[in-house]
């Protein structure tokens, strides 16, 4: 009995010491995985912050580009035209995409909303550039110019389905119960969703919408079949528009240096504005 008890405890002391190593070896490797990604993204925003903050100044800010081969100038109508087209592009594609939301978690329970949601899957996944292509038959050729409208309904394009599954995934997050407390008194299901369900998850749903803007303000793609681009200050929304993606790109693959490091201090400005959002999107989580 002595020996079996022996036994016993030796098996179990090594399938202790087993399961202990490959807990440590998973921790491990987790650890690393963790500290690869977050390399990742220190490493570019180091590399950019390098490169662009000894160039940084407040011309950039407030001066326009110059003619080939004058140095100096800025990026003020880039930087005026991405505001631009981003807010309106959020005005745009943030109510379609809450309404779809709101439909999607309240309503949704036929064959059209199992439509709705794999169109909204399908159109998030689509790359940018096709939906650049899709709006410039849509909109640019009947106009016969590239527009300022142009880009921001692209970049709404891109919004849409990202506002449109936040919403529903967080308006699912509210108890059911609280719907039927709303209907009990007598409240009708339109104002209980707006005054209650909607309010409730105010503070989700922000972040969704945050989250969203961060990302189309950093499209390119879109933007080069949409508002073209335009080298002066221009915010009419019939006409061509500069942007700050796009300023960005021809100008680092010019040839000539004092492009490529105005390009490099957009780069920052434009990564700088993304971290401010996500920033702020942890602040309002809290």
């Amino acid at each position: 009995m002595t020996s079996l008890r022996r036994q016993i405890g030796d098996f179990t002391r090594l399938r202790y010491r087993r399961r202990k190593a490959l807990s440590g070896w998973m921790t491990f490797c987790l650890t690393v995985s963790a500290c690869a990604a977050a390399g990742g993204l220190l490493g570019v925003f180091g590399y950019v912050v390098w490169k662009a903050v000894p160039h940084f100044s407040v011309s950039f800010f407030t001066g326009l580009p110059q003619p080939v081969g004058e140095p100096g100038g800025g990026m003020l109508n880039a930087l005026l035209g991405s505001l631009f087209m981003v807010a309106l592009g959020t005005g745009i594609g943030v109510p379609w995409g809450m309404a779809a939301g709101v439909y999607l978690s309240e309503y949704g329970r036929g064959r059209l909303a199992v439509w709705v949601r794999f169109a909204a899957d399908m159109l998030s996944s689509v790359p940018s550039i096709v939906t650049g292509l899709f709006i410039y038959v849509l909109i640019v050729r009947p106009m016969h110019r590239f527009s300022g409208f142009a880009g921001a309904l692209a970049l709404s394009v891109i919004l849409i389905p990202i506002v449109a599954r936040n919403t529903e995934e967080l308006l699912k997050l509210v108890p059911q119960h609280i719907r039927e407390a709303g209907l009990a008194l007598g409240i009708p299901r339109w104002r209980v969703i707006l005054s209650i369900v909607l309010r409730g998850s105010r503070g989700g749903l922000t972040t969704g919408i945050i989250l969203g803007v961060a990302r189309i303000s950093g499209e390119t793609a879109p933007l080069l079949f949409t508002a073209l681009n335009n080298r002066l200050l221009s915010l009419k929304w019939d006409q061509p528009m500069a942007s700050l993606p796009v300023q960005i790109y021809t100008y680092a693959i010019s040839p000539f240096e004092d492009w490529n490091v105005q390009a490099w201090v957009g780069a920052f400005v434009l990564v700088l504005f993304v971290f401010l959002l996500n920033t702020v999107t942890r602040w309002v989580m809290k």
